[in-house]
């Protein structure tokens, strides 16, 4: 199983600041049941046990920073404690899948229907990950063009579902035809999109400031998505891969782990509030 996940998702592509590949258990020990997980959190770790899983392979790692403990006393090494005693290997698949081809942002395009798939920010020449089409994110094209209205509405009805859903900035009317897409936080590629002269930007984690001086300067339209909403497609191309593996049965947790859990939508300009109109006599 290590070796297949590192032939696919090699370690070596990773950035230097990532922690990727396996964090708890034994390299060659059987494995019968895997969950592919988008975070280490105790709810899904709740799930592996409750199916009887053998190792969970992660996107986010568990361990990116360095600790001097892991005593049960905090949150990850209660995880930790947990996962040791079940015998649960972890496995983390970070930058190294972000940057592949097919990757975490392939996944993403193709659940957005992008055709003409290329890097938004190639892999820098001279590293392991160059070339062959790797790199951070995915540029692609629209089948047919959409308002930026529309291409939210689209977003928010194909990728899972949250509370949050898919928000956009810029002109609701602006024809979007070119589309560039980035798993998880991509504020760092604001510049390359624009650079890219892409119509829009969907990605995540977008931030008030950096968003705002983007759009004051002329770049592409924005859609912010959820985290977890734009990277857990790729665990389903990640489980289409495990169960090409004899005798190992892939299961893929749904676990919405986005820490936003509720949404309500502001009343519209110079309309009253829910609660103004049902105290209305």
């Amino acid at each position: 199983m290590v070796a297949e996940l590192e032939r696919r998702y090699p370690p070596a592509w990773a950035e230097e600041w990532d922690r990727v590949g396996l964090v708890l258990g034994e390299p060659f020990a059987p494995v019968r049941r895997v969950l592919c997980v988008v975070d280490v959190v105790p709810e899904t770790v709740e799930e592996a046990l409750a199916v009887d899983a053998d190792m969970i392979i992660a996107h986010h790692p568990l361990l990116l920073r360095g600790v001097s403990s892991v005593a049960p006393t905090t949150y990850k090494g209660r995880i930790i404690h947990q996962l040791i005693k079940a015998d649960v290997a972890l496995y983390v698949a970070h930058t190294n899948a972000d940057v592949a081809v097919p990757g975490v942002s392939d996944a993403l395009a193709d659940r957005l229907g992008l055709v003409e798939l290329r890097p938004l920010q190639p892999s820098r020449p001279g590293t392991p990950a160059a070339g062959e089409g790797r790199g951070a994110g995915r540029i692609g094209r629209l089948p047919e063009p959409m308002t930026l209205a529309e291409l939210a509405r689209h977003a928010a009805a194909v990728l899972p579902a949250t509370a949050v859903g898919v928000r956009a900035a810029g002109d609701p009317n602006r024809t979007v035809r070119t589309l560039a897409v980035c798993g998880g936080a991509g504020d760092s590629f604001l510049a390359d999109a624009t650079a890219a002269g892409v119509d829009a930007y969907l990605t995540s984690d977008l931030r008030h400031h950096p968003a705002g001086e983007h759009l004051a300067t002329d770049g592409p339209a924005l859609l912010d998505a959820t985290h977890w909403a734009t990277e857990r497609p790729w665990l389903d191309d990640l489980a289409a891969v495990l169960r090409a593996a004899p005798g190992v049965e892939t299961l893929v947790s749904d676990l919405d782990t986005d820490p936003w859990t509720v949404h309500a939508a502001s009343p519209a300009a110079g309309e009253p509030a829910a609660d103004d109109k049902e105290s209305r006599p």
